[in-house]
């Protein structure tokens, strides 16, 4: 099938494959929860073990049509098969047309396998815009800035969430951990070595609701904002400084610190707290909740030699499924 017109017309090179594809995948939040979207710093790991697929096509659209893209959804066994477009996506259709020229007479026809499950904390619909972004990208043979595809992706996401903090976006198409701050992100130097174990309690984590709750106790009390923000600083910048010196020890206890912060705060439930605990007490350097709160996922630093001991301990602990992404020390890399 030739392309329409304003199918060629948007390619950089005059013309529009039949297919494009775009890949993601999941990441999980190290520290810096909630406190980001006010400033503080983040560190943010990247999750290959949980990728996300966009195949993108396009064709002429029928008469009695009124949608300009449709949406199918497969992969995590959470997430039930949908064919409708979501908000998100026509939002993000949109940008990408005004963007690249793409005329109204062009349907998109978007299929996601998604591996990430939703609601977790892991970034399932970042990731799921990133490949989108990649597929049509690919599918109009259109150049795509790192900057631009980020844009994109806020785009959805702020009609996703809200207010989105941007670390997301960013953190779903990286290939090592970011240190991220007020929308720029850079590579983290790395002196550990180890392994994370992400933990899914099985609650769908409430973002959303997390983020309110937290909203409503920073009103309640006179600088409770503040003192949750600077305390944020403090161990982000900390367990920064732990990773860089590869001192895995003082990260693992950042990370359970955090997690007394966030649990302080409202933000965990008996589940996670349970899963923190396990993992404490099968020899992790240290643990805590990851994502938004209020349900989702935890996650835990541990030595290669306990990571059998840990995961086993998290199972028997009510994890529904784990993941375990390698912490590799990289040389030449300055604070």
């Amino acid at each position: 099938m030739t392309p329409p017109a304003s199918a060629q017309r948007a390619s950089r090179r005059g013309r529009a494959r039949s297919v494009g594809v775009g890949r993601a995948h999941a990441k999980a939040i190290l520290l810096g929860e909630h406190a980001v979207v006010y400033g503080a710093p983040a560190l943010a790991l990247p999750v290959p073990q949980l990728p996300v697929t966009a195949s993108a096509g396009w064709s002429e659209r029928a008469p009695d049509d009124t949608g300009d893209v449709s949406l199918t959804m497969t992969g995590s066994p959470t997430r039930p098969v949908g064919t409708q477009a979501t908000d998100w996506l026509r939002r993000l259709t949109a940008e990408f047309r005004t963007r690249t020229g793409i005329a109204a007479d062009v349907h998109l026809d978007v299929i996601l396998d998604c591996a990430v499950p939703p609601g977790r904390g892991l970034g399932s619909s970042a990731a799921c815009a990133q490949a989108v972004v990649l597929a049509l990208a690919d599918l109009f043979d259109h150049d795509v800035t790192e900057q631009a595809a980020f844009e994109l992706v806020q785009t959805a996401e702020n009609v996703t969430h809200g207010r989105a903090s941007g670390v997301d976006a960013r953190a779903v198409g990286a290939a090592a951990p970011l240190l991220f701050q007020e929308g720029r992100a850079t590579e983290l130097p790395l002196g550990c070595e180890g392994l994370f174990i992400i933990a899914d309690s099985g609650e769908v984590g409430r973002t959303k609701d997390a983020v309110a709750l937290l909203r409503a106790g920073f009103e309640r009390h006179a600088g409770a904002r503040e003192h949750f923000v600077r305390r944020a600083t403090e161990l982000t910048d900390e367990a920064r400084l732990a990773l860089a010196d590869g001192k895995p020890q003082e990260l693992g206890h950042r990370l359970t610190e955090y997690h007394e912060l966030l649990r302080a705060a409202g933000l965990s439930t008996q589940r996670i707290d349970t899963l923190v605990q396990a993992a404490q007490t099968a020899g992790s350097l240290g643990a805590k909740i990851t994502g938004g709160g209020m349900g989702g996922c935890m996650i835990a630093l541990t030595e290669a030699e306990q990571a059998s001991a840990v995961t086993r301990q998290l199972h028997e602990a009510g994890a529904v499924q784990t993941w375990v992404v390698p912490l590799r020390a990289r040389a030449g890399h300055s604070r």
